[in-house]
């Protein structure tokens, strides 16, 4: 396991060395969700970036993967802060340098030396730069002394394993004392809250439970409630969970959870009630209504975010942390809905979809929506009307979305969002597509296909609306017998086995004066009338119809243009097509090329004329543009597919492409031709490569699952060509070239 570790040491503020981060634990059992293609929904339009980690994802945080800023997440603000405060001592980029970039050496010989006034190379470099006889600045080293101390313990340097990781502790009782020593004498209010948490921290690391404990619990009215208490508290929170007092743990994780919006998603990964005792237990030290909500609000990210909802809600409607939970579940309800159509209609689709929704969870936002007493009740609007969308409340939904509209802010996300749920209703309310519904959704077909891909608008969930609606639509022309419109906006695999449709989409992509919805079909269809015409050259040309191929491949436009890597009439001992690829070539054929030649070779044979160099010739170029050859490119394209292996092809392509009968035929007619010894043993051996494929065809391509085939350990049979090649031709030299180049053969002969 790759672990990942920290170049330097950062600012011991930077983390919170939480041992529970060694841990994993699962998010939620949501399988295998890919947010960006499975959703309309997307969260990050109403609610705050501090919970986008905790939205609805398959990885342990959505869209990091694990938290990573464990060292580095308060670094800016520490910048900052220190900025601030030695304003006129040192610059920002100086106070960035310490606090960030610097040698713990650099620090600690700087402090020496305004502590002893003893000089070493460190003082004489920056003696030059800064005023090192200025309070501010020996206030600053000496704190940054004390606190790089505490980082050699404090800096977690593994961010995760799949093994437990050893708690190191600090052991210098009297530098922790002098922490704290130096927290009571301090009268500057910035130095002592500082101070302050770095006594906590030091005892933390130190596993001083009890004097971190009782030094929190005697100080902590004196101490602001800002970024550093809560810090503190998760340290507080991270000693009960080590003592495995996990109910007082998840009290105190929610609170930081429900202040500290840079500390969530720390205390969403820490917090873990074992069992319903320690749950019901943190709900008992609950001081008041908005304690009970910060529990609720991470107990919901981990159990049931419909219970949550229900229980915040009647503590405090006007909670924000109402509006992470009310994505989850929104998301959670999308996430089983099964959206491939498959062979439904469009009847049976919505059917399915609205059995998937959870009715507890649509009546519970329904009602929440129409209170109003949330703090941003167009999000529950929204969420309301898209879940009544997939219910097939469509007035309902139409209802919903203009009562979002009215008072949700109007940025791009925003607008896009409700824009995108509304055409999902409209279309959904379809049952045909004339030129009343066509009218409808056509500037939104428009927008989500042409659009939005140019807006690069970020976080946006698009791509599912995209697909599903292209599925919608075809199943809808499906339905009217429209197997041209069903085509363009679904393709079907077996469409182009049907001459029939074939004509008929050529007939469509002809034609002029298209219809809108029309002009949006054929925009999105990745095929056009050159692919189609090359398809049916290829299709051709596999049934040895040469002149009706030569015919379409004149149509394809610049896909005729298109140059072999090898000699396509070339017939090698060895089927090594990157080897042939590479070899230099005295010429170089593209397709129309290649099927003129074969034209005038077949013309040539009807004729009787050099038949067995023709023959030969042909045999190899139909040898060659199956999968065994060095011409795969002539067959590959958006219609019959791509791979390098028969199996990544459907089952009637793969059929044709392994199919070695026309080259074998070929071959035969170059046998019967053939005027020597040296020519027979030549066309006996390309036979039994035609004889091994078909044996490969026969076990291994034509079964349904590679796993299925049973080794029966036969992988090599002596072929007729082989027998024949031993038996009549082991004078001649293509004799002996077969047994340097072909192992089968040599195998064979010295058996």
């Amino acid at each position: 396991m790759k672990k990942i570790s920290s170049s330097k040491l950062l600012l011991v503020f930077s983390a919170i060395g939480l041992f529970v981060y060694s841990i994993i634990y699962a998010c939620s059992d949501n399988g295998d969700w890919g947010w960006a293609f499975d959703s309309n929904f997307t969260p990050e339009t109403f609610v705050d970036k501090s919970y986008s980690p905790l939205f609805l994802s398959s990885d342990v945080f959505y869209g990091i993967g694990f938290d990573q800023e464990h060292n580095t997440r308060f670094n800016d603000d520490i910048v900052s802060d220190w900025s601030a405060y030695l304003k006129g001592s040192l610059s920002e980029k100086e106070v960035k340098f310490f606090l960030v970039d610097s040698s713990v050496t650099t620090v600690a010989n700087i402090y020496s030396f305004l502590s002893t006034k003893k000089s070493n190379s460190s003082v004489t470099k920056w003696s030059k730069m800064i005023n090192l006889k200025d309070k501010k600045i020996y206030h600053f080293m000496e704190f940054l002394y004390n606190a790089q101390a505490i980082e050699t313990v404090s800096i977690n340097k593994d961010y995760w394993s799949y093994e437990p990781q050893k708690v190191v502790f600090y052991n210098d009782a009297r530098r922790v004392k002098n922490i704290e020593r130096l927290y009571n004498e301090t009268k500057d209010p910035f130095l002592k809250n500082r101070y302050w948490l770095l006594t906590i921290k030091a005892n933390f690391y130190s596993n001083n439970k009890q004097i971190t404990d009782s030094f929190f619990q005697k100080t902590e009215s004196t101490v602001p409630k800002n970024t550093l208490y809560y810090r503190a508290l998760s340290y507080l929170a991270g000693l009960e969970y080590r003592n495995h007092n996990y109910a007082k743990s998840n009290y105190q994780y929610a609170q930081v959870f429900d202040k500290c919006p840079r500390l969530r998603v720390v205390a969403a990964y820490s917090f873990h009630p074992y069992d319903q005792k320690d749950w019901n237990q943190s709900l008992a030290m609950a001081k008041n209504n908005d304690e009970k909500v910060a529990l609720w609000s991470v107990q919901g990210y981990y159990g049931d975010e419909i219970k949550a909802i229900q229980n915040i809600v009647d503590l405090n409607p006007k909670s924000e942390h109402l509006e992470y939970l009310l994505t989850r579940l929104i998301n959670n309800q999308e996430n089983k809905i099964d959206k491939s159509f498959k062979d439904r209609t469009v009847s049976q689709n919505k059917q399915i979809v609205k059995d998937s929704i959870n009715k507890t969870a649509l009546n519970l936002v329904t009602t929440i929506a129409a209170t109003d007493a949330t703090l941003k009740p167009y999000l529950w609007n929204i969420a309301a009307g898209y879940l009544e969308t997939l219910n097939g409340n469509f007035a309902q939904a139409d209802k919903k979305f203009g009562a979002a509209e009215a008072k949700m802010p109007k940025t791009p996300l925003a607008v896009s969002q409700l824009r995108l749920l509304r055409f999902v209703n409209n279309l959904s309310k379809m049952d045909k597509i004339n030129a009343a519904s066509e009218k409808i959704i056509i500037s939104d077909l428009n927008w989500l296909y042409f659009e939005l891909p140019k807006l690069n608008l970020e976080n946006f969930r698009y791509e599912n609306a995209t697909a599903w609606s292209k599925s919608y639509i075809a199943a809808l022309y499906k339905a009217q017998k429209n197997k041209v419109m069903s085509e363009l906006f679904s393709k079907e695999a077996d469409f182009y086995d049907n001459e029939k449709n074939i004509e008929e989409m050529k007939s469509f992509l002809s034609k002029g004066n298209k219809i809108a919805i029309e002009t949006i079909a054929e925009k999105i269809y990745d095929l056009n009338l050159s692919k189609i015409n090359k398809y049916q050259a290829v299709t051709a040309t596999f049934k040895n119809k040469i002149p009706e191929a030569i015919g379409f491949m004149k149509e394809a436009r610049d896909l005729q243009y298109l140059v072999f890597y090898g000699n396509p009439f070339n017939g090698k001992i060895r089927d090594c097509h990157d080897c042939e690829h590479v070899e230099r070539q005295k010429k170089k054929y593209n397709q129309i090329e290649f099927l003129t030649a074969m034209q005038l070779m077949q013309d040539k044979i009807e004729k009787k004329e050099e038949v067995y160099e023709n023959a030969l010739l042909l045999g190899n170029a139909f040898y060659n543009i199956t999968h065994f050859g060095n011409a795969r490119i002539f067959y590959e394209g958006s219609i019959l597919g791509y791979g390098s292996s028969p199996y990544e092809f459907k089952d009637k392509i793969k059929q044709i492409i392994t199919d070695c009968s026309l080259a074998k035929m070929y071959y035969q007619k170059a046998l019967q031709a053939a005027k020597n010894d040296e020519q027979k043993a030549k066309c006996f051996y390309l036979l039994a490569k035609c004889e091994r494929n078909e044996f490969y065809n026969k076990k291994y391509y034509t079964a349904n699952n590679w796993w299925d085939i049973k080794d029966d350990g036969i992988n090599f049979l002596a072929w007729n060509g082989f027998q024949n090649l031993k038996n009549n031709y082991s004078n001649t030299k293509y004799y002996q070239d077969v047994i340097a180049e072909c192992g089968y053969f040599n195998t064979y002969i010295n058996q």
